[in-house]
């Protein structure tokens, strides 16, 4: 299809494409690479050190972070705003699933078979660990750099790293009986 528009379209999408490049060979670009490389590489550390505390307490600090300078819309604000209401779940989770009294109430309020995954509860923070790794599958990665795209795919890993450290928890806690 040939139309006046579309001609104009390809050139401002052409010269955005220039703009792009030129951007990226500036200091403060090559600057913003390696401070989010060095990101990357501390997620990937906590992922691989596989404590789930510290895992949750790292996104927790991203996510406040993008919302406090890079929420520029209604609906992402409020993506931001649920991430940060989960992930707070999941922290308090935390201190229940280490007391095994506190814990065995949430596994007897878990009792039926839909509230539960491999024998476990899905309790609050399954469920917001769940809901978090599809928020960040979810991102619209189209026009982000490729340090930030690797950075979401390592949140991503880190935070099914720290879904398999809880459910470890809860056997810990519950006893590997539950699996049944």
């Amino acid at each position: 299809m040939s139309h006046p528009l579309l001609d104009d379209v390809e050139d401002v999408l052409l010269a955005e494409e220039r703009a792009v490049l030129r951007l990226r060979k500036t200091p403060a670009s090559r600057e913003l690479a390696k401070q989010r490389k060095k990101l990357l590489a501390q997620v990937r550390e906590a992922a691989r050190l596989r404590d789930v505390g510290l895992l949750i307490s790292i996104e927790l600090a991203i996510v406040r972070g993008d919302l406090l300078r890079y929420a520029n819309s209604k609906g992402m604000r409020a993506s931001l705003r649920a991430a940060l209401e989960e992930l707070l779940a999941v922290e308090v989770h935390l201190g229940y699933v280490a007391d095994k009294a506190r814990y065995a109430i949430i596994d007897r309020a878990h009792s039926l078979k839909q509230k539960r995954v491999n024998g476990f509860p899905k309790d609050d923070a399954r469920t917001a660990l769940a809901s978090h790794i599809g928020r960040l599958g979810n991102m619209d990665k189209s026009r982000l750099e490729e340090e930030e795209k690797d950075l979401v795919d390592a949140r991503r890993a880190a935070m099914k790293v720290a879904e398999e450290c809880y459910t470890a928890l809860q056997e810990q806690m519950l006893g590997k009986q539950q699996q049944a």
